[in-house]
């Protein structure tokens, strides 16, 4: 009982230091972020949310959608070839005003096209200002290539000149990445010789703005009162991190955090049971799979994979570490996206005849390792048991499992190596409702190498033509029918061995209205209100 009276105190006095009279929402968070910077990192452990809180995109989705909608930019046009998009900007926006920046300036066109050009510009000094960060988004999306020019037309105007048609252009810059950062802030940092605070102390334009961090225990917001949609209900916003989802969960409970993300599914049922609480749930747009190491012997041989896929009992992990909370996966795109192929048959669990398979393809005493994220993920309620029942299923066929596990950061960073051995447990929450989000960022040829998002580092001509061919289609029909048949070519392949999709929850109190699920994994707190 001591430990939760500390809990207690801990939340109350959060919530006391946000201010006796302010409205205060405290969000208790699933873990710490790698930084504040939009750009370099991908793996929404907190990070999504301080991201909504703090940034603006050029466009974004509207709420509990993946429909495109104006933000920044007021409006915008794309030529009739596909090759310029034109972004007018909204006047009168302002960056944040804090303790460490006062702006002098609106945002305008220099601050949109230093957003992007420290991405893929590798001499700009804002490229590498975080010793060792890549741009697993940019270069993923193959924005290097893609985009040929940004140009400033005026002050309000900014033009995108691109190499080629590129279909899912105007939702990837709805995503974090493409988040617009104050130039005037950056020039001051290298001036003062403070970079890293670019990534450490966040300025923007979004609803929230970055008051304080106090590493591995709470991330503090306040309202921005300047905000260019209109002030938040919200006084302060407060992260309470709290990586235990029980301890989330007692914390939620006794009133100590007013939402929480990712609960344990054996806890569902207890929650939607509690008369204080709301459980919102929607079908994850999201995926959960192992993924080989196709360069490295014997998994470089497609039977070895499907070996080891037939001898995965995906129904028992379902229920074991899923509790029901999902479907099994066959695709490497959930069913709730447009042109999943449903045709495709999954690799049937048989054990014998992937002992046979194996023997076909010489291998014997095989050793291996299985990654275990450190973290529960949306898509991943617990990796560590996954592995455990993955390393029960594949010692019944002689292939010997050692589960490795990380710190989150660095897990993410060593699974992109492309010598790295064995097999990793990942996953992905679509981030703009196209598929290329998907099959392109994890699984093109462009996303091989380190730091990239492909970790099976498979790179499949056939698979690849496929999709570059989608990418540059204009017509939705079209494009349908070649994801449908690059899922083919996937599915004979086996890069991956696909697990799960999974149900996403989100209990709250129900003192908290105004509250939108988003299905592409997001958590803002625009137009949320809290009854006091």
């Amino acid at each position: 009982m001591k430990f939760a009276h500390l809990l207690a105190a801990s939340s109350l006095a959060l919530m006391a230091a946000a201010g006796a009279h302010a409205k205060t929402l405290v969000y208790c968070s699933e873990g710490s972020p790698e930084g504040f910077d939009p750009a370099p990192y991908t793996a929404g452990t907190t990070f999504d949310a301080a991201s909504q809180a703090v940034y603006n995109q050029l466009v974004e989705f509207k709420p509990g959608t993946t429909e495109i909608a104006p933000a920044l930019a007021e409006s915008y046009e794309i030529s009739d070839d596909g090759l310029e998009y034109t972004f007018h900007l909204r006047p009168g926006v302002k960056f944040h005003t804090t303790d460490f920046f006062t702006p002098t300036r609106e945002m305008n066109a220099d601050d949109v096209i230093f957003s992007f050009l420290r991405q893929g510009d590798e001499s700009s000094p804002w490229h590498q200002y975080v010793a060792g960060i890549t741009y697993e988004y940019y270069s993923g999306m193959e924005m290097p290539t893609v985009i040929k020019e940004i140009q400033k037309v005026d002050d309000l105007t900014v033009k995108f000149v691109l190499t080629r048609p590129e279909a899912p252009f105007l939702a990837n810059l709805a995503m974090d990445f493409a988040s617009i950062l104050s130039k005037e802030y950056a020039d001051k940092l290298e001036a003062e010789n403070r970079k890293e605070d670019l990534n450490n102390a966040p300025v923007g334009t979004g609803p929230f703005k970055f008051v304080a961090y106090q590493k591995d225990a709470v991330i503090r917001y306040q309202a921005n009162d300047d905000y260019w949609a209109g002030r938040e209900k919200i006084d302060d916003l407060i992260f309470a991190i709290t990586p235990d989802p029980a301890v989330r969960m007692q914390k939620l409970q006794a009133g100590e955090c007013h939402i929480m993300p990712y609960p344990a599914p054996a806890d569902i049922e207890a929650l939607k049971a509690d008369e204080n609480l709301q459980v919102m749930e929607q079908p994850g747009l999201n995926v959960a799979y192992l993924a080989y190491n196709t360069t490295v012997a014997p998994f470089d041989n497609p039977n070895v994979r499907k070996a080891l896929n037939m001898a995965m009992n995906k129904e028992a992990i379902l229920e074991a570490v899923f509790q029901g909370t999902g479907q099994v996966a066959k695709n490497p795109i959930p069913p709730t996206m447009w042109s999943y192929n449903d045709a495709v048959e999954d690799t049937a669990f048989d054990p014998e005849a992937a002992k046979k398979l194996l023997e076909e393809a010489g291998v014997s005493d095989l050793s291996m390792e299985i990654w275990a994220m450190p973290v529960q993920r949306p898509y991943m309620p617990n990796a560590r048991r996954t592995a455990e029942l993955m390393q029960e299923d594949f010692a019944k066929i002689g292939v010997k499992v050692e589960i490795v596990s990380y710190e989150w950061g660095e897990y993410l960073k060593k699974s992109t190596d492309p010598s790295r051995k064995g097999a990793v447990i990942l996953g992905w929450t679509g981030d703009n409702g196209d598929p290329d989000n998907f099959m392109g960022v994890l699984l093109g040829c462009s996303a091989t190498g380190d730091g990239g998002a492909n970790r099976a580092q498979w790179c499949n001509k056939e698979f690849d033509d496929l999709i570059q061919k989608a990418k540059v289609t204009a017509d939705q029909a079209e494009r349908t029918k070649l994801y449908e048949e690059a899922q083919v070519v996937f599915k004979r392949e086996n890069p991956w061995a696909t697990i799960a999709h999974s149900t996403v929850f989100m209990p709250m109190s129900k003192k908290v209205s105004g509250y939108v699920m988003n299905p592409l994994g997001k958590h803002s707190f625009s137009g949320v209100d809290i009854e006091e």
